[in-house]
């Protein structure tokens, strides 16, 4: 018998091959997860399975789901995004975690860089680009180049 955390789990890591395409949204603001629901949903085959407002959800979530792609806001309450993008990695080594936020790269905080993500984006450069790129592993920026 499937379960509705196995049923939201296919369809969280399905592939873009005539399957949907989940995406995990943990941001601590409503109005921006409203917005990405809006974006990732403008793409043909990609919805958002799930949606966390701190990093600890974000964790729990990716860690029961397992999301093709998890857009990670930096700045959270309880453990920020770069330490819970370190935690969904460390569970899941092939997870797609592209982190954001709505300072510039050069304004991370330190361990950015080594936490795993696939890439780094400002919320206001989102774009159905940076995202399809994040999901094939090359994020809008690099987080090596700081």
């Amino acid at each position: 018998m499937r379960t509705p955390d196995a049923d939201l789990a296919a369809a969280a890591s399905a592939s873009s091959a005539g399957a949907p395409l989940g995406v995990l949204v943990v941001d601590d603001q409503a109005l921006f997860r409203e917005v990405a629901r809006y974006l990732v949903g403008a793409l043909p085959g990609w919805s958002v399975v799930a949606e966390a407002a701190s990093g600890e959800e974000g964790v729990e979530l990716a860690g029961r789901i397992r999301p093709a792609l998890v857009l990670m806001d930096v700045h959270l309450p309880g453990i920020d995004g770069v330490e819970a993008t370190r935690r969904i990695v460390a569970g899941d080594p092939s997870a797609a975690v592209l982190l954001m936020s709505s300072y510039g790269v050069e304004d991370l905080p330190p361990g950015a860089a080594a936490c795993g993500a696939v890439g780094y984006v400002r919320k206001d450069e989102l774009t159905p680009r940076t995202l399809r790129g994040a999901v094939a592993g090359h994020g809008q920026r690099e987080l090596g180049d700081r």
